[in-house]
């Protein structure tokens, strides 16, 4: 064989190569590489939120119940070995996701807390402000396309709009995306239709593997354009057994079931707990079966208010609004919103809804009275 001809093999030979090196680095383009497992854990705190991730050495906290979970959670933490939460989220400041932040702020070496820039006249959110400013902690709030990393997990923010929502809570609420390896995580805490929108004309990838129901599983949050956006094979409720608003409702069941998600729930099974290894998932308990939706308590029921005066006033059946003096907006009695009021800005009135906008008032966008 002459000179040119095996220089033209060779030449063929390293074109091959070549070819099936690239080849080789297109199958790979988009795959991360990682080492260890990311855990999730749902933590189970009644009607209410707190999911803790860890990855390695590095931690982060996704809320922490209402104001009788924080030592429950703390001692959660403590036991799996956690002094230091690289991360530390409010998703929003109802009671039921911050109420236990205090303990936690106070307990714990937090380095970086996040609450979306959205306040309430309440004494528990005054308390989880009070509790940062006396460890010297900053409080900041991330906007939708903030990113960071969870050891070798990725989190990206993908809501609140950079101009919020207003004094509207829930559609404040932070929402995370963690990826983990080829596995991926959405947090949404109680975002309602119009940040799911929000997020879904982002252009954002929603797509996640597991997916926390927001709001606990309501019917003005997961929306079927939106569960099929996400499209995950797993739906994890945090909800407590028993609750008075109906949580989870069945037409988010109706759709988690006919999309093929398998369902967790806390009110069933308590602290859930999924691990990957950045290709698979692995869940401490069965999916639930049960497909049991929340019947419900309140509505127009008796409830305890504290009156201007200092005393008690039994609010009947009789009685139409609970009134936020402070904010000048209109509940319907059982709203969730009233939890959070304090006992000074509350006020029981009959009146209707058009006699109480000419007084100023506005509607609770929440309980939509």
């Amino acid at each position: 064989m002459n000179k040119k001809i095996r220089k033209f093999f060779w030449l063929v030979f390293l074109v091959v190569l070549m070819f099936a090196g690239c080849s080789g680095e297109s199958e790979n383009v988009g795959k991360q590489s990682v080492s260890g497992t990311l855990q999730v854990h749902f933590i189970d705190v009644g009607q209410g939120d707190s999911i803790l991730l860890m990855q390695g050495e590095h931690s982060m906290l996704i809320d922490a119940g209402d104001n009788s979970c924080g030592t429950r959670v703390q001692s959660y933490l403590q036991a799996n070995d956690i002094s230091i939460l690289d991360y530390v989220i409010g998703t929003h400041p109802d009671s039921d996701h911050i109420g236990g932040l205090d303990v936690i702020i106070y307990k714990f070496d937090c380095n970086h807390i996040f609450m979306p820039d959205c306040s309430r006249d309440t004494k528990t959110y005054e308390e989880v402000i009070a509790s940062a400013r006396e460890k010297a902690y900053e409080i900041t709030s991330p906007a939708a396309g903030d990113t960071f990393l969870l050891g070798e997990a990725q989190v990206m923010v993908l809501s609140p709009a950079s101009d919020g929502y207003g004094e509207d809570a829930n559609n404040n609420s932070i929402a995370v995306k963690v990826t983990f390896g080829e596995n991926s995580f959405l947090f949404t805490g109680d975002c309602e239709e119009a940040a799911e929108n929000q997020m879904m004309q982002s252009g954002y990838d929603l797509s996640a593997d597991v997916m926390k129901a927001a709001h606990h599983g309501s019917d003005t949050s997961n929306t079927r354009e939106f569960l099929e956006a996400v499209s995950p094979e797993y739906f994890v409720i945090s909800c407590g057994e028993g609750n008075e608003y109906g949580h989870p409702r069945a037409e988010v069941l109706n759709n988690v079931r006919q999309l093929g998600m398998q369902v967790y729930r806390t009110d069933e099974q308590g602290t859930i707990v999924a691990v990957s290894d950045g290709e698979n998932i692995t869940w401490n308990t069965q999916p639930s079966d049960s497909w049991r939706s929340g019947e419900g308590t309140v509505s127009r029921q008796s409830v305890e208010l504290g009156s201007s005066s200092g005393g008690g006033s039994s609010v009947t059946e009789e009685t139409t609004y609970i009134l936020n003096i402070n904010t000048m907006k209109i509940h319907r009695i059982g709203c969730e919103s009233i939890d959070d009021m304090s006992e000074k800005n509350k006020e029981v009135t009959n009146k209707t809804v058009e006699q109480l906008k000419a007084e100023g008032y506005e509607p609770c966008k929440r309980c939509d009275p």
